[in-house]
């Protein structure tokens, strides 16, 4: 009976209400058992349980043909999956997916792990393929497939173009964005370092230098079929020697000469970008992740010397400035570059058990008609929220803390990359032992 009322609750508000209100009272129900996994006082002890949860649920749910895509449910009481979205960002977090599942396969030696990152690897090689000429695609899905539509139909702004994969026919996603070079890029230099298989090695070094080569051969800028160029490197200094450094890495022979001529060139001018981008700490907010990304393998991958601490004291800049945000993935980007701090680190371990009490659905969330917190504007809090309050997003992380209001109607599930990521990291690096 009582999940009848809530049902008729629901109904009722997405009829009657206005938007502010309507969303609201979706926030302010009782939310369904199964949508909150591990509400009941979840503990460090659980976490790699949940942990390995997430990542069976990205298999079956968020990778139906290996394109990490999110499902879109009947209604915010299912699980009866009916069209599929974000396809547009597929390709920064498969990445993303790569990084913590390769992590994961160093703490463990899971032999699913490995199997995790293959496909992933294979994915982004699809990715690569699909397009024909070495571009990387933002996303691939099969012509035939039954939930085709629903990604055409939200991406077409983008370009829908179509491919070859293995004798099969694809639709792949345009306009690729640097956001989407710059995830592929952290991932397959993560996984490089932390599997020691030959093989493996082999077919990430082939895909570095595959994406290099387009960029530098194209001067740093991604071109459609049609001609025009839908991103550009060109003023990216710290992306681009990220992408060399990582180059480097996978393939010296081919691009360590290549690296140096370019730090030479651009690492006085790292900071450029980054200062520029400090310039809101909270509107375009994704920003600070791709950067702290990038920073990732540029500086680790850099010997101790004059170039390293240029690296760093760009670094800092940006650090200085969302240290207090309550982040756990830059915690764990922080904790790979500066090493060990008792308090980040405990802040670390607290952000990630709250972040297992938040709802994967995207339930709007507005504070702006509440109380609760104190307003600095119209769409900002004065302080980062905590953690439970914070929108329902597909990567918490990449969020402004400060953010009032965002969501959807609660359909939409995330993959849950944004726990599964620092929490290996954390585990890699011992902040969390097991």
């Amino acid at each position: 009976m009582k999940r009848l009322i809530e049902i008729l609750i629901f109904f009722l508000a997405m009829t009657t209400a206005p938007p502010s209100v309507e969303r609201a009272t979706i926030r302010l129900n009782a939310q369904p058992e199964f949508l909150l996994r591990n509400a009941a006082a979840p503990s460090i002890d659980s976490a790699e349980q949940n942990a390995l949860q997430i990542s069976s649920d990205i298999q079956s749910r968020h990778m139906p043909f290996g394109a990490l895509i999110d499902p879109i449910f009947s209604s915010p009481y299912s699980n009866r999956i009916i069209g599929y979205t974000r396809a547009g960002d597929s390709a920064i977090w498969t990445g993303h997916y790569l990084a913590a599942e390769a992590f994961r396969y160093r703490v463990t030696k899971s032999p699913e792990a490995l199997e995790n990152v293959k496909n992933a690897i294979f994915t982004i090689k699809s990715l690569v393929d699909v397009t024909g000429n070495n571009l990387l695609a933002r996303c691939f899905i099969p012509v035939n497939w039954r939930f085709a539509q629903s990604i055409i139909d939200e991406e077409e702004h983008h370009g829908i173009y179509q491919g070859r994969l293995a004798g099969k026919d694809y639709y792949w996603v345009g306009n690729t964005s640097r956001d989407q070079y710059t995830g592929v890029f952290f991932g397959l230099g993560v996984a490089y370092d932390m599997i020691e298989d030959e093989k493996l090695r082999e077919a990430i070094s082939g895909l570095v230098t595959r994406m290099l080569d387009y960029l530098i051969d194209h001067n740093w800028s991604v071109l459609m079929p049609q001609g025009f160029i839908s991103t550009t490197f060109i003023a990216r200094f710290d992306q681009r020697l990220n992408f060399l450094q990582v180059g480097q890495r996978v393939h010296p022979g081919r691009f360590s000469a290549t690296y140096q001529v370019y730090r030479f060139l651009d690492s006085g001018s790292v900071a450029a970008p980054i200062a520029f981008d400090l310039l809101s700490d909270h509107k375009s907010y994704f920003k600070f992740n791709l950067n702290a990304i990038t920073f990732y393998n540029l500086i680790r991958l850099e010997p101790d010397g004059f170039f390293r601490k240029l690296y760093m004291t760009s670094y800092n800049l940006m650090r200085r400035t969302t240290d207090d945000h309550r982040n756990a993935h830059f915690n764990m980007i922080d904790r790979g570059l500066r090493g060990a701090d008792l308090r980040r680190d405990s802040e670390t371990v607290d952000l990630l058990l709250q972040w297992l009490s938040r709802s994967r659905r995207d339930q709007w969330v507005d504070w702006r008609v509440d109380s609760k917190y104190q307003v600095c504007g119209n769409d900002r809090a004065c302080d980062p929220l905590p953690i439970e309050d914070r929108i329902r997003t597909d990567f918490l992380w990449q969020r402004s803390p400060y953010m009032l209001y965002g969501g959807g109607y609660g359909r939409i599930e995330s993959a849950g990359i944004d726990f599964i990521l620092p929490y290996w990291m954390a585990r890699y690096y011992g902040v969390i032992k097991n």
